[in-house]
């Protein structure tokens, strides 16, 4: 008769499988909410999601008295969650495929889910019960191992997240020049630099409602009102809650997207984030 599961490892088990799947709940709303638009991190994030719900189901139906596939299962849910937590620091420090990070929410428990996942996953494929083969010395160095590991994911976690906080919201360009582009067949309007600009179904003309997390996401375009000089439409500023001033196109506060990485991208258009609707604007000035 195979050995009964002790408490201990059930509790790990559980947690670890649920860590993995609450992260993996996370990352797929931030998936479906905008991440999908961005190149190459879109399908990365997808392929995160489906890893990290892979990897906690895993963990939670493979019995302990499988003892290798079980602790096979424990220690790549531990190196999954490590792997995903230094990708969001790289990201929030120099940032990853043109894309750069910002400090929202959603990424920081996500964050410190990893964490602790990564700890409670260590722990169930190190726990007492280890095959024989396995000796005393080669254990306590993983344990050591694993324990320095957390200690360091901690540590950096903390530093990347006090530094993005530490950092004022961006805003979308001090270039104020407003220029045209044609981008999949419309003509739009960009900055100088040639990014598409966008508006906030929820905006007012002399209102924006985009700020926080939301203007992490969409930077807003801060300029003079002579930014548009020679285009067709009526170039404008707002004051925001900050008083710097926010350029605006016929009535409509500007924004560009940290989803669009390169002039002539438009990865915005028609996204329903941030408790709205994103359009291009266009140069015409029409609504």
């Amino acid at each position: 008769m195979p050995p009964r599961e002790s408490w201990l490892r059930i509790i790990l088990r559980l947690a670890g499988s649920g860590l993995l799947i609450a992260a993996a709940a996370i990352h797929l709303d931030l998936y479906l909410t905008g991440y999908r638009t961005i190149p190459t991190i879109g399908w990365l994030f997808l392929l995160q999601v489906i890893a990290a719900f892979a990897l906690g189901l895993a963990v939670l139906v493979i019995p302990s008295r499988l003892v290798i596939p079980s602790r096979l299962a424990a220690a790549a849910g531990a190196g999954f969650a490590l792997a995903t937590l230094g990708g969001y620091l790289l990201s929030i420090w120099i940032g990853l495929f043109g894309f750069k990070e910002v400090r929202t929410t959603a990424g920081i428990v996500a964050g410190v889910l990893e964490v602790v996942a990564f700890a409670v996953l260590a722990a169930l494929a190190l726990a007492p019960g280890l095959p024989a083969q396995i000796t005393a010395p080669i254990a306590r160095a993983a344990e050591l191992a694993a324990a320095a590991l957390g200690v360091a994911a901690v540590v950096l976690l903390g530093v990347a997240v006090g530094n993005a906080a530490g950092t004022a919201p961006a805003v979308a360009s001090t270039d104020t020049v407003l220029k045209t582009a044609t981008i999949d067949g419309a003509t739009v309007l960009t900055n100088g630099k040639g990014f598409t600009l966008y508006s906030f179904a929820p905006d007012t003309p002399t209102t924006s409602k985009c700020y926080g997390t939301c203007a992490a996401y969409w930077p807003p375009v801060i300029g003079s009102s002579s930014a548009g000089s020679g285009l067709p439409g009526t170039t404008g500023t707002i004051k925001r809650t900050d008083g710097s001033l926010q350029l605006t196109y016929d009535g409509h506060p500007l924004y560009t997207y940290v989803g669009d990485t390169a002039p002539g991208q438009a990865s915005g258009n028609n996204l329903n984030l941030n408790g709205g609707l994103w359009l291009e604007v266009p140069a015409s000035g029409s609504s």
